[in-house]
């Protein structure tokens, strides 16, 4: 293959788009350049040949007999390209890779997967549960999931839901929790990894955070709730976090006040990649799983 180096592969492809489609005007449609462009790149292979490939005929391009040759072998030499190129399409169909916020894939998705695998029996899903910064423009990563306040710019974007801030606890502790006043009261139990601050939810009952007692730090808030389930104290948790435990009646959501976080989980992929039709059908999944799943966390919260 070192003929190659003599000669552009670019022209090499404007020859075989020409002699096939027959026209200049066809080519450029096919192509997306100008007819001007396809005629300098004609010229061009041409020269580096050193053999004319098209008769200049008043009714346009006609292929010589050499040219009508090698058109018919580059046809076929790009169709094997093109297909090849396929493949990578047809893996990516087939293969989708999705990266998930540790905790909302372990307390959420893990619970709801097995529809969308039902629903698409042919997409193979692997999901990486990561929270890292992704250069999703330099990865094998399909799609991710990330709390962000904003969502980043070089990046398509969809908002999924919004983390609502709440406190936790076990039946037993809830018992004893009638105003928020309570609190002060109760051992809590803090995150230290926490984007999020028991100010925030205190605030509207004019409490401070330095006036809760002390209680046991956890540097993952799932270690937290599973704290706060075995009776340990009150947990500051979310929706996505909370909920499966709420409803397994593990937890208890002693208030009916929320706080907003400003924080929001987003859909995050590649610039073009729902042209993919599996990016989009998990895409939608998850604006439907989120969206339905929206209507329990407000009847969990009492809201």
């Amino acid at each position: 293959m070192k003929n190659l180096s003599q000669v552009s592969l670019a022209g090499l492809r404007v020859v075989e788009a020409v002699g096939r489609l027959g026209s200049l005007k066809n080519a450029s449609e096919e192509l997306g350049i100008t007819s001007g462009a396809i005629s300098q790149q004609i010229h061009k292979t041409e020269d580096q040949l050193g053999r004319p490939l098209f008769m200049r005929e008043p009714g346009g391009l006609k292929l010589t007999s050499l040219g009508a040759e090698i058109c018919r072998e580059l046809t076929l030499g790009l169709k094997q390209i093109s297909d090849a190129v396929a493949l990578a399409d047809r893996d990516r169909e087939e293969s989708l890779f999705l990266s998930v916020a540790p905790l909302l894939a372990e307390k959420w998705l893990v619970w709801r997967l097995n529809n969308f695998i039902e629903a698409n029996p042919g997409i193979n899903l692997r999901l990486d549960a990561n929270d890292q910064l992704l250069n999703l423009n330099h990865s094998d990563v399909d799609a991710c999931v990330r709390v962000h306040k904003r969502a980043p710019e070089d990046v398509y974007s969809e908002r999924l839901c919004e983390h609502f801030i709440y406190p936790v606890c076990s039946p037993e502790v809830a018992k004893r929790l009638r105003d928020p006043k309570d609190l002060l009261n109760e051992v809590i139990i803090r995150d230290y990894n926490s984007y999020y601050r028991w100010s925030d939810w205190l605030e509207p009952f004019g409490l401070k955070e330095s006036q809760l007692p002390k209680g046991p730090g956890f540097s993952n808030a799932s270690l937290c709730m599973d704290a706060a389930i075995a009776g340990y104290g009150v947990f500051l948790g979310w929706d996505t976090l909370v909920a499966h435990a709420v409803k397994q009646e593990q937890l208890v959501v002693p208030f009916t006040h929320y706080c907003s976080t400003g924080r929001f989980y987003w859909f995050l992929c590649r610039q073009g990649a729902l042209r993919s039709e599996s990016v989009r059908k998990l895409r939608d999944w998850l604006k439907e799983e989120i969206a339905l799943a929206a209507v329990d966390y407000e009847t969990l919260r009492g809201s």
